[in-house]
């Protein structure tokens, strides 16, 4: 898989500044300190690599962070754009640059999960590309359980729904979404007003519409998979065993939004 991307943007050539780099390093540090006190083989961490304060939203981005991947002790396996095309792929990538991506902050969160569901997902995504799930369409807003799209949060989601034991192994995209969905995951709605697509914003690049009904075009309320839907979902089915998260450098006790 390849090493570099970004989450929905371009790909212009950026030096990553030292204070930013120290930052990310400091991020990774806590991270994997947090992750070894836990004797799992796999969570979930989020990012903060858009400001979708706007939609109510903290965490725009979330990978797995798989223990003794081939790739290294801590390895993050995501889905991200390829340089603001329509096209993405899977990447396998170091904790200090999964929090080195252009970052709008360095706060973090971690998921754990059940340690069987955490273990069948761990031992699949060692396994990666075979049965990865992955439509390379990108869609920033891609309707839930669509065939044509895919985008970040909707790969992590139908990952999960492929290790749930209704889920089936080799159940493919469409049964793998379906399985989350009989086990209650919820997607959010997203307002995206006329004006948003005529003029550009938050969501101007690497969006297909189309992909949404002509009822949801209309109204502007998009369903989406995003962090705070996935994060939501797992925790009220009971997958969640324990989260741990830092806001500017501090240990949020309790936790914060999604």
């Amino acid at each position: 898989m390849p090493a570099q991307g970004r989450a929905g943007t371009g790909c212009d050539a950026q030096t990553v500044s030292p204070d930013k780099l120290a930052a990310a390093a400091q991020t990774a540090l806590t991270v994997a300190a947090a992750l070894d006190e836990r004797d799992a083989p796999l969570a979930l961490v989020a990012r903060v690599g858009t400001d979708l304060s706007k939609q109510g939203l903290v965490y725009s981005h979330v990978g797995f962070v798989v223990r003794d991947h081939p790739a290294g002790r801590w390895t993050a396996v995501h889905l991200l754009n390829e340089c603001g095309s329509e096209r993405s792929n899977l990447y396998t990538q170091g904790l200090v640059n999964f929090f080195s991506d252009q970052l709008v902050n360095q706060d973090a969160r971690i998921v754990w999960l059940q340690p069987e569901q955490a273990q069948r997902l761990a031992e699949r995504l060692r396994a990666l590309p075979r049965n990865d799930l992955h439509q390379p369409r990108y869609n920033l807003i891609a309707r839930p359980g669509s065939a044509e799209y895919q985008n970040s949060t909707a790969w992590v989601l139908e990952i999960l729904g492929a290790s749930l034991p209704s889920g089936g192994a080799d159940s493919g995209r469409g049964g793998a979404y379906l399985a989350a969905k009989r086990d209650g995951f919820v997607p959010d709605r997203v307002h995206i007003p006329y004006s948003k697509r005529v003029l550009g914003g938050l969501f101007s690049a690497n969006v297909a519409f189309a992909d949404h009904s002509i009822g949801t075009r209309l109204s502007g309320d998009y369903p989406v998979v995003t962090v705070r839907s996935i994060v939501q979902y797992l925790d009220r089915r009971g997958h969640v065993v324990a989260q741990r998260e830092w806001r500017n450098g501090r240990l949020m006790e309790p936790l914060g939004a999604l």
